[in-house]
């Protein structure tokens, strides 16, 4: 088997919570506790889970956008962390980011040209007539036409930022691509046609992708593995088709029960969660999960559950299953 493309290992991510004039450090917040986790090249890796499970803070922690606590990451074998500032800097152009927000994440005060061109800019590539070369092609590319360099963000629909956010994305010929919520901003009918974009460019352009998303339907669609975070932890991961087919943590099924079905005369066993997620800053001991856990048993209060194998692709944090062979990493 290859060599994964992007390695983590063992990350986390705890931001300080400071109180009174002198700032003093009273607790941290556990964004991202310990996870674990492989891309392949050509592969495209779905991190799911609640609005506040880490998801976010694990792919800018990965990229080293966001400084991890302690663990490490790996791009084709060789350490982030350990790098250079000038090595860092080179790797941007080799992995890049979709924001969530179409709207606020293109400077209004620029037109899209010089959005464009800022990263060329940056990192020096692309000048003279390959730059106006190079920005036809990009937007052509994403479906807007060339003659959009000279207008200005707030003259575009939501669904149209994005392409232009996918646009910039691409300006430097990226290896790795990660979309934080890419679609959750836009209406269905656009969120489709920017999945299907994204698709087509992973296939042209022999892209990685890092879809992070709450919404279970559409990395269905568009991802090979997916990971389920709960409250800082990985809780399962398997390919799509294990993951749909055969959930194992109660918190995936779950999740899955929620997504909606397009026929009023099909009936659905909806799980429901009792009680709110608890707090990152003090997070329960034990299973993260047991406190809205229907299949909570007594170990689950009183041991954190090893992430195990079960299959081949299919990992799973959860006491209702035993195995010989865990998996470090959780």
């Amino acid at each position: 088997m290859a060599d994964p493309l992007l390695q983590v290992q063992n990350l986390k991510v705890h931001f300080p919570i400071k109180k009174g004039i002198l700032s003093r450090t009273v607790g941290f917040v556990h964004a991202v506790d310990g996870i674990s986790f492989e891309l392949y090249g050509g592969e495209t890796l779905g991190i799911v889970g609640e609005s506040g499970c880490g998801k976010t803070t694990a792919g800018m922690a990965a990229m080293h956008l966001t400084p991890p606590t302690s663990g490490r990451t790996y791009w084709k074998k060789e350490e982030i962390g350990a790098m250079s500032p000038s090595r860092l800097r080179s790797l941007r152009r080799e992995m890049q980011l979709i924001f969530q927000d179409p709207y606020s994440s293109l400077n209004p005060r620029m037109t899209i040209g010089q959005i464009l061109s800022d990263p060329m800019d940056i990192h020096g590539v692309y000048k003279g007539q390959k730059r106006k070369e190079r920005l036809e092609f990009l937007l052509e590319t994403v479906g807007m036409p060339p003659s959009v360099v000279t207008r200005y963000p707030h003259e575009f629909s939501g669904g149209q930022r994005q392409r232009i956010g996918i646009a910039r994305a691409l300006a430097l010929d990226p290896t790795l691509i990660i979309g934080d919520e890419p679609v959750s901003a836009l209406d269905v009918s656009i969120q489709a046609q920017i999945i299907n974009l994204l698709v087509r460019l992973k296939k042209e352009f022999n892209l990685s992708l890092i879809i992070i998303s709450h919404d279970l339907a559409v990395v269905e669609y568009i991802c090979d593995r997916i990971i389920v975070m709960y409250l800082g932890k990985i809780i399962e991961a398997a390919d799509y088709a294990s993951l749909y087919s055969n959930p194992k943590h109660p918190y995936t099924r779950t999740l899955l029960s929620a997504i909606p079905v397009p026929d009023p005369l099909k009936k659905k066993n909806r799980r429901i969660l009792k009680g709110d997620v608890p707090s990152p800053i003090n997070p329960p001991f034990g299973c993260r999960f047991h406190t809205r856990c229907p299949d909570r048993m007594e170990i689950c209060d009183k041991k954190e559950p090893e992430i195990k194998k079960l299959g081949t692709h299919h990992l799973v944090a959860c006491h209702l299953y035993e195995a010989d062979d865990p998996v470090l990493g959780n």
